[in-house]
C-alpha cells in the first residue's frame, strides 16, 4: 500500500527554522517525483517545491525561493523540506505528494521531471503536518 507520512511540523518564531520529513512506503521512491504543498486557512492548496525522482532537479515557488530547500534520500525513503527564515505567512498545513515519473531512459531511473505544482499530477498524498510561525 502506497503511503506518505509527514512529520516535523510545529511552532516556530519568525526567522526560525523547521525541517519537515516525508517518509514514503509501498513504492519505489526513485520512480516518483515528490512535491511539497501547503494550505493556509481559507486559501487554496499551493505547491511550494518539488524534486525529481533521483534528487538531481528541484523547483521552488517564488514565495519560498532562497529560504526553503528540498532534498531526498531514496535509501531512507525520505524527502525533506528545510525551512529557514520562516515568516508568519508560512503558517499552513504542509503536505507531501508523490507523482509517478514517466520513463525516459536509457537507465531505469532516467525519468521525466514535469509535474511542477499541478496538484492533478500527484496521485498520492500524505495527511499533512501543521506549521505555525508566530512570536
Amino acid at each position: 500500500q502506497l503511503q506518505l507520512v509527514e512529520s516535523g511540523g510545529g511552532l516556530a518564531q519568525p526567522g526560525g527554522s523547521l525541517r519537515l520529513s516525508c517518509v514514503v512506503s509501498g513504492f519505489r521512491p526513485d520512480y516518483y517525483t515528490i512535491g511539497w504543498f501547503r494550505q493556509a486557512p481559507e486559501k487554496e492548496r499551493e505547491g511550494i517545491s518539488c524534486i525529481s525522482n533521483t534528487g538531481g532537479r528541484a523547483l521552488y515557488a517564488d514565495s519560498v525561493k532562497g529560504r526553503f530547500t528540498i532534498s531526498r534520500d531514496n535509501v531512507k525513503n525520505t524527502v525533506y523540506l528545510q525551512m529557514n527564515n520562516l515568516k508568519p505567512e508560512d503558517t499552513a498545513v504542509y503536505y507531501c505528494a508523490a507523482g509517478y515519473a514517466d520513463y525516459v531512459g536509457p537507465t531505469d531511473t532516467d525519468r521525466k521531471f514535469s509535474h511542477g505544482f499541478s496538484r492533478s499530477e500527484y496521485a498520492h498524498w500524505g495527511h499533512g503536518t501543521q506549521v505555525t510561525v508566530s512570536s
